[in-house]
């Protein structure tokens, strides 16, 4: 039974975890709250630790690097290092990328009574600690907010390669340091202290410093936030376009061109890996016409460099209740740059308890037209697929975008089978799951439907792989180089 009493089908451990994975934020959703579902989680990390800890492992550095997810990876390295210390070892540095994913990683630990994870989690942790910058060092410090680099250091007893890693380390720990070794450190430090916002700017520009921490040190103006402009990374900017719009910065032309061609930049935006959905949040939190331009194009970009999918396509995007918030501002930017890259070869329907044609546009932004879509009703998933079979759409792939709690109509799994009998014998489903619930519409052993899970823009391609014969998501981790 799915949470909604209806029947549903298991999947395998494997894809359970995988889903787990991509899906579970360890936050509140519609019918689960957070702590039921880092219960549920761990129970699988742990499972899969004993049943299959390499998969586990490949599983853990897909989900970060591809899947754009840190907790729940996180969650499970803490897990696997328990089990299998030489297969953590060998993927610590694909998961832990970031001082804020080391301050996460060692507070899981210490969260699970262990501590600070014995000589091996020491051995990775100084691995770590041993590639830490001074801009590393300013942005993630953090001192008195949970796990700190200093604290790591404090922890582990890394041995610093030469004076400046000293000093380096003598900063992090809070103790007296030479800052001329650390020019960065040094600005920030001066920042603190300065009195006046010339002598801020000063400071600002000369470190280059980062966003976090000067709004940290000091509480920014309009003229440090337009220093801060060009120091931000792509996302950073991305979130801080409501701060920007309220300081009044982009009242001045030049700041406006100079936003509006760092969110266009092509380059920078496939650098980012910005989520898509991210672009569709901060459409809704600004006003400016030309920052909505900005906006609507750098969702564009960001599938462009996707394949197209061949073959005539029905897209199916569940609006129901339970599809409330980021599941639904997710699967529609999804769901309309599917039906974009389809060449207009597709059909695009809404459905809860019936569905209905969204008339999508493909001259129209996706930005624009996931803005128009909204929740409402039940769940009928089985919906979309009898209207298909009633009026004899013959297509090559069904594509659904839902959370799964059907909870009114007849399984989609029924009325698949209905048009694979009646229509189109050789139809693929791909069933993208936005969220962490365990239930699933389609039986494991059916070898013509492909399940997905998560958000990222990976989802796409690997839609477009699968047309062509390309193998489930597990296969996929399953082939994944740990090593390399």
């Amino acid at each position: 039974m799915n949470l909604d009493g209806y029947p549903a089908y298991e999947r395998s451990a494997e894809e359970r975890y995988v889903q787990t994975l991509v899906t579970n934020t360890m936050g509140n959703t519609f019918y689960a709250d957070g702590q039921s579902l880092l219960i549920e989680a761990e129970a699988l990390h742990r499972e899969m630790a004993q049943r299959d800890p390499q998969f586990m492992a490949k599983a853990l550095v897909y989900a970060r690097g591809e899947g754009y997810m840190r907790l729940q990876p996180l969650y499970g390295l803490a897990i696997l290092s328990a089990y299998r210390p030489d297969l953590f070892a060998r993927i610590f540095l694909k998961v832990v990328q970031i001082p804020s994913d080391l301050s996460d990683f060692l507070t899981i630990l210490q969260g699970m009574g262990r501590g600070e994870g014995g000589r091996a989690v020491k051995r990775q942790v100084n691995r770590f600690l041993a590639g830490v910058s001074e801009y590393w060092a300013v942005k993630y410090n953090g001192r008195g907010r949970g796990y700190s680099l200093g604290d790591a250091i404090a922890t582990a007893h890394p041995k610093p390669a030469d004076l400046k890693q000293q000093a380096l380390y003598r900063y992090l720990r809070g103790q007296e340091a030479n800052l001329s070794l650390l020019p960065q450190v040094h600005a920030l430090e001066q920042l603190k202290q300065a009195t006046s916002e010339a002598e801020r700017l000063y400071w600002i520009e000369t470190g280059k410093l980062p966003h976090e921490v000067v709004t940290g040190a000091v509480k920014p103006t309009k003229a440090i936030w337009e220093a801060l402009i060009g120091q931000m990374p792509t996302f950073a900017l991305l979130r801080h376009l409501n701060a920007l719009e309220r300081a009044g910065v982009l009242e001045e032309r030049h700041n406006l061109q100079a936003v509006t061609d760092r969110l266009t930049d092509r380059r920078a935006l496939a650098k980012a890996r910005i989520l898509p959905f991210r672009f569709a949040k901060a459409f809704r939190q600004v006003e400016h016409p030309v920052l909505r331009d900005a906006l609507r194009d750098a969702a564009e970009y960001t599938f462009e460099h996707l394949p197209d999918l061949e073959g005539r396509t029905a897209i199916f995007l569940d609006i129901s209740g339970s599809m409330t918030g980021d599941y639904l501002q997710i699967g529609s930017v999804f769901a309309l740059a599917l039906y974009k890259k389809t060449e207009g070869d597709s059909l695009f329907w809404l459905f809860d308890t019936v569905a209905e044609d969204a008339k999508p546009s493909r001259r129209d932004s996706i930005l624009s037209q996931a803005e128009r879509i909204r929740t409402r009703g039940g769940t009928d998933t089985g919906a979309p697929v009898r209207k298909l079979l009633a009026k004899r759409h013959k297509v090559e792939q069904i594509v659904i975008i839902t959370d799964e709690q059907q909870n009114a109509g007849s399984p989609f799994y029924e009325a698949l089978a209905k048009y694979r009998a009646k229509v189109n014998p050789g139809v693929k489903a791909f069933i993208v799951d936005v969220s962490p619930y365990r239930g699933a519409m389609v039986p494991q052993q059916d070898p013509g439907t492909f399940y997905i899970y998560g958000w990222s823009d990976t989802v796409l391609s690997y839609i477009a792989q699968s047309a062509r014969g390309y193998g489930s998501m597990v296969e996929r981790i399953e082939a994944i180089d740990i090593d390399n």
